[in-house]
This record gives structure tokens, C-alpha cells and sequence, in this order.
């Protein structure tokens, strides 16, 4: 018997890819109405006033302003 696998026959190779989840602006950075803000599995976040959660759990902002977290919510804060 052959002491070595022959070639091509590696058990190794499969990878998932990354799924680029986290805060995308944090706070005090500027958002326009529909920009992601975070990317999240769950609702570890919550959406507070002006954001909104899309499908994927994702908060993103329903107004342009500045982000702002409290607590566990993300706020949007209108700029005047």
C-alpha cells in the first residue's frame, strides 16, 4: 500500500465565506436615508427613531442625519 494519499485528494479546501457582519458608521458619523448602519445576525441592536431593521436584521437609516447609539438602540439624528 501507498504510505501517501495520491494527488488531488486532500480533505481540505472548503472554506465558507465571511459574511462581513458589524457597525458600519459609528457614532457621530453622518447617514443618508437607506445607508446600512450595522450588519447583525439576531436583533442584538435595536432600531430607535429615524432607523428601521430590514429582512436580514440589518439596521439601516430612515432619515439622513448623524448615528447615534443608547443603550441598545441606534438612533438617527436629523441634521438641521
Amino acid at each position: 500500500m501507498a504510505h501517501k494519499k495520491g494527488q488531488g485528494s486532500t480533505e481540505n479546501g472548503r472554506d465558507s465565506n465571511a459574511q462581513h457582519l458589524g457597525i458600519k458608521l459609528y457614532g457621530g458619523q453622518a447617514a443618508r436615508t437607506g445607508c446600512i448602519i450595522l450588519h447583525q445576525r439576531g436583533t442584538k441592536w435595536k432600531p430607535g427613531k429615524n432607523a428601521f431593521r430590514a429582512k436580514d436584521d440589518a439596521i439601516m437609516a430612515g432619515a439622513d442625519g448623524k448615528v447615534a447609539f443608547r443603550g441598545r438602540f441606534v438612533d438617527i439624528l436629523p441634521s438641521n
